[in-house]
């Protein structure tokens, strides 16, 4: 058989692939199992006025059904879809427009013009095409008396008919925002039940530490070992008003304050508390700018950043990290660059999931980019990583401009 022959059993099979992706589609808007939706019988009223015709409705063509979902100046029912008129516009994707349909070849014989079901003369139908491209029925205006088609009708129907499945895509995306909130409710329910159970464990050993320390600190005398101490005690201390913050937050589930937080002293912070892994001789910082929001928070997300620059640093080499803020027009942007192993273009958004760990041979619990995300995300503002010029990587967030 050659590439250009067509097996007898492709058209039926394409059919029934059209129909099924039709059924789909039609399910999605959850508008055959509802009462007519007062937007929709606005719409058939305004095209039956447009068209100049005592009739319209806005049929739904299912596998089996045709279903008008809104009517103007006669009661809807179901019937079956080969007896539909508007087939012929679903099939072919295009609209039809007739004077007399009983003169008409394609629908002289249907049971809508012979008077078994109506007595259709004057006919004219628009394709209802979702965003994806599926039409899955028609807005149709009709008398029972032939009159002559006008260019008027024809466009007014056909803006009218894009209308119509603006309609249907509004209400499905309100109920997908709506499931979405519902998920997001649970999962902060979930949040929070966690949260409350964690405190009492994470709190409890950093107050340990916090007494052993502050016991330490009255015994020691040299200057090196007392700097230490004090920089551990602030180390804790800050440590304590993390968790404190970042699980409140995650019981609320809700944006962070808009306290004035000047991200170059932040970044002084987060230094300290990775001074144990990570070398001040190895970052520098630039020009960071003062933002609105969570001190605490966000000092957390360049102590991430940082700490992630340095881990992936090349086996052998010091670690170079740049913290640059970059001024832009709406927006504070902070890049934390790296000459690192860099992150594959199609890991990039991976490397910000829960529990993402691209490397094992790094240690970690693949939280910590999550968490820069979720706080990130929790200012108003984004983030991502891009590739740097000679090598590495470009991690960066921003945030709005208040």
């Amino acid at each position: 058989m050659s590439p250009d022959e067509t097996r007898p059993d492709d058209g039926p099979q394409r059919d029934a692939r059209r129909d099924a992706q039709r059924d789909r589609a039609i399910g999605a808007y959850h508008v055959l199992d509802s009462e007519p939706r007062r937007e929709l019988t606005a719409l058939v009223d305004l095209a039956a006025q447009v068209a100049g015709v005592p009739y319209a409705t806005i049929n739904l063509l299912t596998s089996s059904l045709q279903h008008q979902v809104a009517t103007a100046g006669f009661v809807g029912s179901d019937s079956p879809a080969e007896e539909s008129m508007c087939r012929t516009v679903v099939d072919l994707g295009e609209p039809v427009m007739v004077a007399d349909a009983s003169q008409d070849d394609r629908y002289a014989d249907s049971p809508w013009t012979t008077g078994e079901v109506a007595a259709v003369k004057f006919y004219g139908s628009h394709p209802l095409r979702t965003p994806d491209g599926v039409v899955i029925g028609t807005l149709c205006v009709f008398d029972d008396e032939a009159q002559r088609v006008t260019p008027e009708a024809t466009a007014g129907l056909a803006q009218l008919a894009d209308r119509v499945v603006d309609v249907l895509e509004l209400e499905l995306a309100g109920r997908r925002l709506r499931e979405a909130n519902a998920r997001l409710a649970q999962s902060n329910e979930r949040l929070a039940h966690f949260a409350g159970q964690v405190t009492h464990d994470l709190k409890n050993p950093l107050t340990s530490i916090s007494l052993s320390l502050e016991a330490l600190e009255m015994e020691v005398t040299d200057p090196y070992q007392v700097d230490t101490v004090a920089r551990a005690r602030r180390g804790v201390d800050r440590m304590t008003e993390m968790i404190a913050n970042l699980l409140a937050f995650a019981s609320q589930g809700s944006a962070p304050g808009h306290d004035e937080v000047d991200l170059a002293v932040e970044m002084q912070a987060a230094l300290d508390d990775v001074a144990g892994r990570v070398d001040r001789s190895c970052v520098t910082v630039e020009s960071l700018p003062v933002v609105r929001g969570d001190g605490v928070q966000l000092r957390s997300v360049l102590m991430n950043l940082v700490d992630n620059a340095a881990k992936f640093t090349l086996l052998g080499e010091q670690p170079a990290i740049e913290v640059v803020g970059v001024e832009l027009e709406d927006r504070h942007r902070v890049e934390v660059r790296d000459r690192g192993r860099g992150v594959p273009a199609d890991k990039r958004e991976r490397v910000f999931a829960p529990l993402a760990r691209l490397d094992k041979s790094v240690e970690g619990s693949g939280l910590g980019l999550a968490t820069c995300r979720r706080i990130v995300e929790a200012h108003g503002g984004s983030i991502g990583v891009d590739e740097r010029d000679g090598g590495g990587s470009v991690f960066w967030f921003e945030l709005p401009v208040h």
